[in-house]
């Protein structure tokens, strides 16, 4: 997952995308456009590519689902996320998302899913479907490939 994320190796994305296919089997229904979380341009340029899109492409092949890259954008460049707390991290992405464009009049009816890498706390995530609902739409799931949980002390 770190090499896709940070070290440019793509070589995952089909066993990826099978696997986001069977855990998001509910919510990816025949009728969902599925919309990845945008980088900023600064952060792009400095990866090279948005790993949360090639993420959606996969799935979309996969699944036969239509990708909507360009429905929302990063208008803020916001800090990395590493090591704030679930607090800081919904007050480092509030407000850096926006649509792009004017969505499509039957936004209402359609199931869009957001398709990031990691679930750390869903700061980006919320934010992401903050502006999506904002637009109109109805239905907003989510689905990453990992999630990162909270190390279980054994001694507590």
């Amino acid at each position: 997952m770190f090499q896709l994320k940070h070290g440019g190796r793509t070589d995952g994305l089909k066993a990826f995308a099978r696997w986001m296919a069977r855990a998001g089997h509910d919510c990816l229904c025949p009728s969902a456009v599925l919309v990845p979380v945008p980088l900023h341009p600064k952060r792009l340029r400095q990866r090279r590519f948005n790993q949360s899109l090639l993420l959606a492409r996969a799935l979309s092949r996969e699944t036969g689902l239509e990708v909507a890259a360009h429905w929302l954008e990063r208008v803020r460049a916001t800090p990395s996320q590493g090591g704030l707390s679930a607090k800081g991290r919904a007050r480092n992405v509030a407000g850096a998302f926006k649509l792009r464009t004017k969505l499509p009049a039957a936004l209402k009816d359609l199931n869009l899913v957001l398709v990031d890498d990691v679930y750390t706390t869903g700061a980006t995530l919320s934010a992401c479907a903050r502006a999506l609902k904002r637009a109109g739409a109805a239905n907003v799931s989510a689905i990453t490939l990992a999630r990162v949980v909270k190390p279980v002390d054994p001694l507590k």
